[in-house]
C-alpha cells in the first residue's frame, strides 16, 4: 500500500507530508491513522526539535475525502454513533499536533479548506505560499465544522474573527490570511518551503527543553486559571533554570558567541 504520510529528518527539523496529491491530500481514515503514527513517533524524539507539516503536489488538504470508499470515511452516514466514534478519533490527530512537544510549522502550500483548515490552525505556525486560498467551507457543505477548528481559530483570532471566517465561509488569500492574522508570514510558492525551514530551524536551535516547556505554558496559558497557571509556569521556568542548556546561553553571551545547545 502507497503510504499516504511521508516525513524525513534533517538536522533537528522533521517535515512531515501529505501524499495525496491526486485527491489534493484530502483526508481518509488512513491519512489520519498514518499521521497519528508519524507524529506519535517523532514526539518521542529527543533528537526532532521542530515539525514542519506540508502538502504534496498543489494543494495543503482541502478536507474529508468524500471520494474515498465509504468505509474510510469518517462520516459514513450509517448510524449517528459510528460517525461519532470514527470523528472523535480523527478529531484527536489535530489534537495531537497542537500538543506536540516541539514547535510545530504549516507550510500550506495551496488549497486549505475544511478539515485542513483545522489541521493548518492546530499547529503553532503558519507559513502560506503566495498561491495559497483558504476557506472553512464546512457551512458551504451544510455541516458544523471538525477538528476542533472553531476552537484553534478562536484561541488565534478571537471570536469576532473567527464567526466571520466559519459563519461566512468566503475564500480569501494568503494575503488576506497575513493580514488577519491567521499566517505568520507569506512566500513564492518556489521559496515556502525554504522560508518554512528557515523558521522551523530557528526554532529547533533555540534551547529545546526551555522551548518545550514555553509550549507548555502558551498551551496551559489558553485554558487554565491564573494561580494554577503561575504555579506550573514557575515550576517550568526553574527546571529550565537548572539544565545545562541555560549555563549555555549564559556562557555564550558573556564570552559572545552563539550558544550550542544540547537539550539538557
Amino acid at each position: 500500500m502507497t503510504s499516504l504520510i511521508e516525513y524525513s529528518v534533517e538536522g533537528f527539523t522533521a517535515t512531515v507530508t501529505l501524499t495525496n496529491p491526486d485527491r489534493r491530500n484530502a483526508l481518509s481514515l488512513n491519512m489520519f491513522r498514518e499521521l497519528s503514527e508519524v507524529l506519535s513517533e517523532l514526539e518521542k524524539s529527543t533528537e526532532v526539535r521542530a515539525v514542519v507539516l506540508t502538502g504534496s503536489g498543489s494543494a495543503f488538504c482541502v478536507g474529508a475525502d468524500l471520494a474515498a470508499p465509504p468505509e474510510q470515511r469518517s462520516l459514513q452516514g450509517v448510524s449517528i454513533a459510528g460517525d461519532i466514534s470514527r470523528l472523535r478519533a480523527s478529531a484527536h490527530v489535530a489534537e495531537q499536533l497542537y500538543r506536540m512537544p516541539q514547535p510545530t510549522v504549516a507550510a500550506i502550500n495551496g488549497a486549505c479548506a475544511g478539515a485542513g483548515f483545522s489541521l493548518a490552525a492546530a499547529a503553532d505556525f503558519r507559513i502560506a505560499s503566495d498561491t495559497a486560498v483558504f476557506s472553512t467551507a464546512f457551512l458551504n457543505a451544510g455541516v458544523s465544522g471538525d477538528l476542533a477548528g472553531i476552537w484553534f481559530v478562536d484561541k488565534i483570532l478571537g471570536g469576532a474573527r473567527t464567526r466571520e471566517l466559519f459563519m461566512t465561509p468566503d475564500k480569501f488569500d494568503a494575503d488576506r490570511a497575513l493580514e488577519i492574522g491567521l499566517v505568520t508570514g507569506v512566500a513564492p510558492a518556489t521559496m515556502l518551503a525554504e522560508a518554512a525551514r528557515e523558521l522551523a530551524d530557528r526554532l529547533a536551535n533555540s534551547a529545546p527543553v526551555a522551548m518545550r516547556a514555553m509550549k507548555q505554558n502558551v498551551i496551559q496559558a489558553q485554558t487554565s486559571s491564573l494561580g494554577d497557571y503561575i504555579d506550573a509556569e514557575v515550576e517550568r521556568m526553574v527546571r529550565s533554570f537548572h539544565t545545562a542548556d541555560a549555563k549555555e546561553a549564559t556562557a555564550a553571551f558573556l564570552e559572545k558567541r552563539p550558544p550550542v545547545f544540547e537539550g539538557r
